[in-house]
């Protein structure tokens, strides 16, 4: 079928609307009608050439719910009319890291830039004949995605779909950098460092497991508006502004957890964040940088002898499987909030605007609505 989809002609350019041709799916994979799709940092990244792809041109997105349109052969436990959250890591259930219960580190994903389908390493998506690269094997910048099971998450139907599909990526990122990698237990300080569409869920997910002091830090005043609202209980503007409050709040303690949500994180920015760590605490990086930067500063006496940590996580450290409906009935029971994560919604036509608006600080999390005009 054909379909229009916001693509990437090459690094550093603007996304384009153009019209894709999106194949059928063939044995494992499913169709879906999408509803919404985040506007992700992660995709910025794409833009700029921080992430690369394997090859251009490329399709965004990769936060995303809808219905099911089309089944292909040998897809259990799926059927159309399915509403469904596309996770942007898959899980094939089978390889080393899912067998051990780590499906956030599924090997499919080494696979995630390559535009290559997983069940036959052929492309899905293509550009006037030419192969597309649908970012995480989803492309959520269209309104339509052939996808593999591997990556389909089924939801219930009570769910508003433009809310599933922040659980995708962002949503259960940001909650379980706080509460499954950050291990946050009550009376436990907590700094997160960058309150976007990630970092805001930390700081909620660190509310929720009890945390005394809930500390956001970043730069744009609205965004520490935000954080207070869903959870924190201090924000300030940057983390040396946060150094001497938090010495004080916690009698010289400082964090238990400090967790780096930055969206486009630099080598430079750990060394203070470690800072702000007490003994025997963490340093959770979950923020993305430049994948071609290598270099990053740390003072090896401090993390040596005051024996801290620093812990990568991606996913929030918790299978999408299991992640994503436990979240859902914590919204439906109100802990987690949602609603109030969408600062504004665009139309696929005005992406561009819509990334300008995160690049300027206007978003926790921007959103594409997909309606009947769209399909």
């Amino acid at each position: 079928m054909k379909t229009k989809a916001a693509v990437l002609h090459g690094p550093g350019k603007d996304w384009e609307i153009d019209e894709i041709d999106l194949g059928d799916p063939v044995a494992g994979e499913v169709q879906v009608r999408l509803a919404a799709s985040g506007l992700c940092h992660s995709d910025e990244h794409l833009r700029t050439g921080a992430s690369p792809a394997a090859s251009y041109p490329a399709l965004g997105g990769h936060e995303g719910a809808g219905v099911v349109t089309k089944v292909g052969p040998e897809v259990p436990g799926l059927a159309e009319g399915d509403h469904v959250v596309l996770a942007f890591i898959p899980g094939c259930g089978t390889c080393r890291p899912c067998a051990r219960g780590m499906q956030n580190l599924c090997d499919t994903g080494a696979s995630l830039l390559s535009g290559r389908a997983i069940s036959d390493g052929t492309y899905r998506v293509s550009l006037r004949g030419k192969p597309v690269v649908p970012m995480c094997l989803l492309g959520t910048f269209a309104p339509y995605v052939t996808v593999n099971q591997a990556s389909v998450i089924k939801i219930e139907n009570d769910i508003p779909l433009d809310k599933a599909a922040l659980l995708g990526c962002g949503v259960s990122t940001g909650w379980g950098s706080a509460t499954e990698v950050g291990g946050t237990r009550a009376g436990d300080t907590v700094v997160v460092v960058g309150v976007g569409g990630v970092g805001i869920n930390a700081v909620q997910g660190a509310a929720a497991a009890g945390a005394r002091y809930v500390i956001a830090v970043d730069p744009v005043a609205f965004k520490r508006e935000k954080a207070l609202e869903l959870g924190a209980t201090h924000a300030f503007p940057s983390m040396d502004e946060a150094a001497a409050p938090i010495g004080e709040l916690t009698w010289g303690q400082n964090a238990n957890t400090t967790i780096l949500a930055i969206g486009d994180l630099k080598g430079e920015q750990l060394q203070p964040a470690l800072a702000l760590t007490g003994k025997g605490g963490q340093v959770v990086v979950t923020g993305m940088g430049d994948a071609k930067q290598v270099d990053t500063s740390l003072r090896l006496h401090e993390l040596t002898l005051l024996q801290k940590r620093v812990q990568g996580a991606i996913f929030g450290g918790v299978s999408p499987r299991t992640q994503i409906p436990r979240l859902l009935e914590l919204y439906r029971h109100g802990t987690l909030k949602l609603d109030e994560l969408v600062t504004n919604t665009y139309q696929l036509e005005d992406i561009n605007t819509g990334y300008q608006d995160m690049r300027d600080g206007k978003n926790l999390r921007g959103m594409i609505r997909y309606g009947d005009g769209d399909y």
